[in-house]
């Protein structure tokens, strides 16, 4: 059984922690939130294009820390790359 990709900001255990019917994701790749997916529903095109901080367990930094994810220019609508972490 294939299990469906985990949703950046839920816990790993619970059962509705994969993608949402009506929801609009992109898909982490690279870096230590490879394989997730963020939900950007309701953020504005220069949000999605602009990408985020998201805060991982498994930062350079340690627990806390953030890892720079954004889209690429070649894929704008595609997944989101991982650039690296911050503190």
């Amino acid at each position: 059984m294939t299990q469906a990709p985990r949703v950046y900001g839920t816990e790993h255990d619970l059962p509705a922690a994969g993608p949402q019917p009506g929801r609009t994701y992109r898909e982490l790749t690279g870096g230590p939130l490879d394989g997730q997916l963020i939900d950007v529903t309701g953020w504005t095109d220069e949000e999605i294009t602009t990408g985020a901080y998201l805060i991982t367990l498994h930062s350079a930094y340690g627990p806390g820390g953030r890892a720079s994810y954004a889209p690429t220019i070649s894929q704008p609508d595609g997944p989101w790359v991982w650039e690296g972490d911050v503190p």
